[in-house]
């Protein structure tokens, strides 16, 4: 993607006005009408998928048929979703009506706390929710005891402890680089990655913790994933009843589409050789988990999943009744 003529102005001043700790986020979009009208379509999905996640935690909430597990577990991964849209549409949206595309200093560090937060957490949550189904399946008469309430509260905890003392750490770091460049990150967020060549500092040691990392939080809780169904599938191929069955593989194949949307565009962007990455390609896979997976999630569960489409009807039903 060829950058405007007002893009390479900011690098030309950035390079030689070092006075400022500002960033200068680039953007995602070209400064005319497609971008415009792109802007618009990625607002839309924005409140699509604010409106879907709030709506599904507040009917996880009031429908008492969904107080269990695994729809406690769903109105977590909603409002990680929904902090997770809401760390990069709301700034881009900004800069690029305003055409202002400096972000503080401190502004870019909050950004990568969130980012990386949301990021690990939500894989490490995916991996509990994989669990449940395991147990819900594979030793139904022992669900209660390891999946009563105190350990899915401890899950959720564990996730968000986890997820925010990794973040806290690579922020640090990340703030306390030397920036001797330009300050112009060819970026729609301040996402590590993208700040790394900027640094007048050798960073190879980090680069490979930052790989190392990334192995930890994607590659381990996938493999606990697959690890579970196929503990999972054995057991529903195994079912006499053909009814459990399809009920089975309906709950587990909504979750493993989920899995696959947070997963494939990751194991994309960090595990292919850095030779065959772009800076294209790695905007538009972000776009994909970072803006159009949150909207996803709870269309996905909504339309997959009866027990939730009971509980919109019933819901839906109750505020109809109050009205009359």
């Amino acid at each position: 993607m060829l950058l405007s003529k007002e893009a390479t102005e900011y690098i030309f001043v950035e390079k030689w006005n070092q006075t400022s700790s500002d960033f200068i986020l680039l953007g995602l979009l070209p400064s005319n009408q497609t971008g415009l009208l792109l802007m618009i379509f990625f607002i839309f999905v924005f409140f699509v998928a604010v409106f879907g996640n709030l709506t599904m935690i507040c009917l996880i909430r009031i429908d008492n048929r969904l107080h269990t597990p695994m729809y406690f577990l769903l109105s977590q991964l909603s409002l990680m979703d929904l902090m997770y849209i809401s760390t990069t549409v709301p700034k881009m949206a900004f800069n690029f009506l305003s055409g202002e595309k400096r972000i503080s200093f401190v502004g870019c560090g909050v950004q990568i706390f969130f980012f990386v937060t949301l990021a690990g957490s939500e894989g490490l949550l995916l991996a509990s929710m994989a669990y449940d189904r395991y147990v819900a399946i594979c030793h139904p008469l022992h669900y209660p005891i390891h999946m009563s309430k105190i350990v899915c509260v401890k899950m959720i905890i564990g996730s968000w402890i986890i997820g925010s003392a990794h973040a806290l750490a690579h922020t640090i770091y990340v703030l306390h680089i030397s920036y001797c460049k330009s300050r112009a990150i060819d970026y729609f967020l301040c996402d590590i990655p993208s700040m790394l060549p900027l640094a007048c500092m050798d960073i190879r040691v980090y680069e490979y913790i930052i790989f190392m990392s990334t192995c930890l939080f994607l590659l381990f809780p996938f493999l606990g994933i697959t690890a579970s169904y196929d503990r999972v599938l054995f057991a529903v191929s195994h079912m006499r009843s053909k009814e459990g069955r399809k009920k089975a593989f309906t709950t587990c194949s909504t979750h493993l589409i989920v899995v696959t949307f947070y997963y494939a565009p990751f194991f994309y962007s960090y595990f292919q050789p850095s030779s065959l990455r772009s800076p294209t390609g790695d905007k538009i896979l972000a776009v994909f988990y970072t803006i159009l997976t949150p909207m996803f999630n709870p269309i996905i569960y909504s339309l997959r999943n009866k027990e939730v489409l009971g509980a919109i009807s019933r819901v839906f039903a109750m505020f109809s009744c109050r009205k009359k």
